[in-house]
């Protein structure tokens, strides 16, 4: 019997399409009288109503007139092409969205799992820290060298063999900082280094050594 539909098109936009498919290809020529709804129903297994409602719509596009007593006559070829494209176009629109929705709900689902292994990852290496290298907040002070510039620009790594973990900001927490990140006044850094060489990190940050 007559299924609920598809998600993508009802049943009886459908049942409108075959036909005016038929036409267009000129199984059913102009002037030619077509099966009458009871027959229709049959022949696609639906209730008279869905029927009905895929004539009205054919009616409707100027591609078969509908007569009582005298039945569905086939009225305009062209007018069944134009509604073929014109419904092509929409299922391309509709394939568009559907395929957006999807790689939208993907992009969701890989961006909080980049999120939860970064927030696993932090806090393995802050557990792992203690063994070899040690956890240092650096307040960056106004008169800093580093104002103004980009951690790649500030070169932790290459001159102090450290990492910017994080950076604390305004009350805000930066974590696992790009590399364009510019540092400013009083931003707190946390920095990864090796015990020997944390005076030479708060020297590059601040120009001075650590205060014991």
């Amino acid at each position: 019997m007559e299924s609920a539909g598809s998600h993508v098109l009802s049943r009886y936009a459908t049942i409108a399409i075959d036909i005016a498919t038929r036409i267009a290809r000129g199984e059913y020529r102009e002037g030619q009288k077509i099966f009458g709804r009871s027959t229709l129903a049959g022949k696609y297994n639906v209730s008279p109503e869905t029927i009905r409602r895929a004539l009205t719509l054919l009616q409707d596009t100027g591609i078969v007139q509908v007569s009582p007593g005298v039945g569905v006559v086939v009225k305009s070829q062209k007018a069944a092409e134009a509604f073929l494209a014109e419904c092509g176009q929409r299922q391309i629109l509709r394939d568009m969205q559907e395929r957006l929705h999807r790689l939208l709900r993907e992009r969701d689902r890989i961006n909080n799992e980049i999120e939860k292994l970064m927030n696993e990852l932090l806090d393995y290496t802050f557990k792992m820290a203690g063994n070899l290298q040690r956890i240092e907040e650096i307040r960056v002070l106004p008169t800093s060298p580093l104002v103004g510039k980009s951690l790649a620009e500030a070169k932790f790594r290459a001159q102090t063999g450290s990492t910017v973990l994080a950076i604390y900001r305004g009350g805000e927490e930066i974590l696992s900082p790009q590399a364009d990140t510019v540092i400013k006044a009083d931003d707190i850094l946390i920095v990864l280094a090796p015990p020997e060489l944390k005076d030479q990190v708060y020297h590059l940050v601040n120009g001075t050594a650590v205060k014991q």
